[in-house]
This record gives C-alpha cells, structure tokens and sequence, in this order.
C-alpha cells in the first residue's frame, strides 16, 4: 500500500471517530436547529457557469499530510474576502484539524465574509456530517470516491440535494466513474497520482471525455500558473480548484487576482 494511500485511510478512521463523538456532543435534531440550517444556499453550478465567471475555486489551506505548513500565519477573515473581490466562482475552505490544521472557526468567518458559493473541503465518511455542512453554512459539499462505494455516493449525493446543497464529487482514475450520479453537480478530476505524488494532467484530459457531456468538469491539484489553467479550460474543464499555488504566496488574495487577470487576458 503507498504512503498516501495509508495517510487516507488513516483520514478515514480518524475522522469515524471524530464524527462518533461529535453526534454525542450534539445531537442530529441539534444540529438541525441552527440557523444556518434555514439559509438558502448559492449555486456553484450557476456561478461557475455564467457569463465572465473566472471558474476559480480558491481555497484556503493552511497545511496539508504531503507538503506540511503551506501557510501556517493567515486567517481567513484576511483571505476570503479577498478571493471574493479578486473573482473567484466559489471558495472552499477545509474543516479537518488533525491533517489540514483547519481551526474551528475557519469555516464561519468564511461564511459570514462571502456572499458566493462556498465548498466544505471535507472527508464525508457518515451522513451526520452532512447535516453538519448543512448547519455550517456550506453550498457545496465534497464527496471522495475513493473513500465511498458508488452506492454509498448516490446515498450521501441524495441528501445533500434534499438539503438544499450541490455535490462536487472527486474521482482520481477511471475505476472510478461508476460514482457519478444523477444527483452529482460537479466532477473534480485530481491531476495528481494518488500513488505516485505525479501531476498528470493529460490523464485528466481522458478521464473527463469519459464524463457525461453535461457534466461540469473540476481540475484539482497541481495547478500552478495561468498556462496550466487555459489549457485545461481548452481541453473542457470550466472550473479549478487552487489551493496551494495561492496560499504559499505572501497574498493569496492578490496571487488569485492576478491569475484570474492573466486567464482573463484582461
């Protein structure tokens, strides 16, 4: 087994136990009374998707199991807001503290600054934690095949959709195209080899021409400048997932405006 493929299902059983106790802490009828569990969310389908939309989903991340501290001093409230003004179609933001360095009011400082579609970068292993993303403030949840059956997917895509959220699945190779559903909004394609670490974006390039037409098509990971970026969106892709290449900048903010300019070619 490869090192990252034990770091994810290390995730994995962390995050069943994180989830067994927080379901005792509070309750799902807790959860459901919150306030945000009223809000209508935003649409990144339709944000994504119309005229002069970027396609940029900027992401705050402070660390991550492969690279370590990308960017242990932002804040959110810093970072955000600026990815907001800079064009981005959507942010995500990660809520995992053990692996990510994700703070527990990461997430509500991000949803009480945007007023655009925002993605709970998360490893979705119970339905409890969908009800969670729903009292969070989330538009969009992230679903992992490769720690879901295609059953499994459908299931969680379902309840998302009946709570009101969109659904950005992420598939890394072909065995896993059997998890795209009819209740899956966005199909994120990882560029980077599970096994390997390798970026690979011509592997991406196929496996999304085997999606259904309709489908709107996610680039993530290794995404590093404007070329790589234009021609993804050549080759179909209509959004991409940046994280790293903004956060180890000295700006976030600014690295996304500029980015946004020059695939703008404004």
């Amino acid at each position: 087994m490869s090192a990252k493929a034990n770091i994810l299902d290390q995730i994995v059983q962390k995050k069943l136990s994180e989830v067994a106790v927080q379901k005792m802490k509070q309750p799902i009828y807790q959860v459901m009374s919150e306030e945000n569990f009223k809000r209508k969310c935003y649409s990144a389908k339709e944000s994504i998707t119309k005229a002069g939309a970027s396609g940029v989903i900027a992401e705050f991340k402070r660390q991550s199991p492969s690279k370590g501290v990308i960017n242990g001093t932002a804040t959110p409230n810093e970072v955000v807001g600026k990815y907001q003004q800079a064009g981005a179609s959507m942010v995500s933001v990660l809520t995992d503290e053990s692996f990510f360095g994700a703070k527990a009011e990461d997430f509500d400082t991000a949803r009480k600054t945007l007023q655009i579609p925002l993605l709970r970068k998360e490893f979705i292993v119970d339905p409890y934690q969908i009800y969670q993303s729903k009292a969070m403030g989330a538009d969009v949840i992230l679903l992992i095949a490769a720690i879901l059956t295609p059953q499994r997917c459908m299931d969680f895509a379902f309840l998302a959709k009946e709570l009101g959220m969109e659904v950005l699945l992420e598939l890394h190779d072909e065995s896993e195209l059997e998890h795209v559903n009819k209740f899956v909004d966005l199909v994120g394609i990882n560029n980077r080899n599970l096994k390997t670490f390798v970026v690979d974006t011509d592997k991406s390039i196929q496996l999304a021409s085997k999606l259904p037409e309709d489908m709107i098509r996610v680039a993530e990971s290794g995404l590093s400048n404007s070329g790589i970026v234009k021609e993804m969106r050549d080759k179909g892709f209509q959004a991409f997932l940046m994280g790293e290449y903004f956060m180890k900048q000295e700006s976030p903010g600014d690295a996304c405006k500029e980015l946004i300019r020059e695939i703008s070619n404004k």
